[in-house]
This record gives structure tokens, C-alpha cells and sequence, in this order.
């Protein structure tokens, strides 16, 4: 994921979540360095990662609000990713339908033998 468009996502789930204004403009300040020449190729494995990043800020180490926005999100997407992971175990754990030709080869096997 693109650092620049995973910091906008974050900012708007921020702005969404009524965060301080001070954490808004935080995210702000990375979004104006990760759009630097320099940083255009900067990638990151997920948005929780991109979080984290944000928590370690100095604004976030000095100021409790903006480093509990970023704690909120943070848990928001954990439990977003949790769900999720569990969806997709229940989708992976339904029972696969057979084909038509399992279907027709059985009935062939049984004409065989009997």
C-alpha cells in the first residue's frame, strides 16, 4: 500500500471519528513528506502499521489526546481485521458443492459394480 494514500485513509476515518484537531494535523505533516520526491515510493504493509508509525510521533508522545486517537483507530482496525480473518475462516470452512462430472463418474462406479 502507498504510504501517501494509506495516511489519507487514515486522516479521514480521523476526521470521521471526530479526533483533535492537533492529531488531524499530525497526520497532515507525514502526508506533506510522504508527497516529497524523494518519498513518492514509500510503501507500507498495512494501514495498522501506518498507525503505529503515527503514535510514535513526537506530537503523539507529547500529547495524551492525539496519542489516544491514534490508540482508538489502532483498535478499530484490529477488531475490523479480526472480523474479517473470521468471515473468511467461516467462508473457507463451508463445504465445497461437487461437480457434475463427480456426479456422473459415481454413477458410472456404480453401474460397474452392481
Amino acid at each position: 500500500m502507498n504510504v501517501l494514500e494509506g495516511l489519507q485513509i487514515i486522516r479521514q476515518r480521523l476526521i470521521n471519528t471526530g479526533a483533535e484537531r492537533e492529531s488531524v494535523d499530525c497526520v497532515d505533516l507525514i502526508m506533506r513528506r510522504a508527497a516529497l520526491p524523494a518519498a513518492q515510493g514509500g510503501q507500507a504493509q498495512s494501514l495498522v502499521q501506518l498507525v503505529r508509525m503515527l503514535m510514535r510521533t513526537p506530537v503523539a508522545a507529547s500529547n495524551v489526546r492525539v496519542y489516544n486517537d491514534f490508540v482508538r483507530l489502532e483498535e478499530e482496525m484490529e477488531v475490523g481485521a479480526a472480523a474479517h480473518r473470521e468471515r473468511q475462516a467461516l467462508e473457507d470452512a463451508k463445504p465445497v458443492p461437487k461437480t457434475k462430472k463427480f456426479y456422473k463418474e459415481q454413477k458410472e462406479r456404480e453401474k460397474k459394480t452392481g
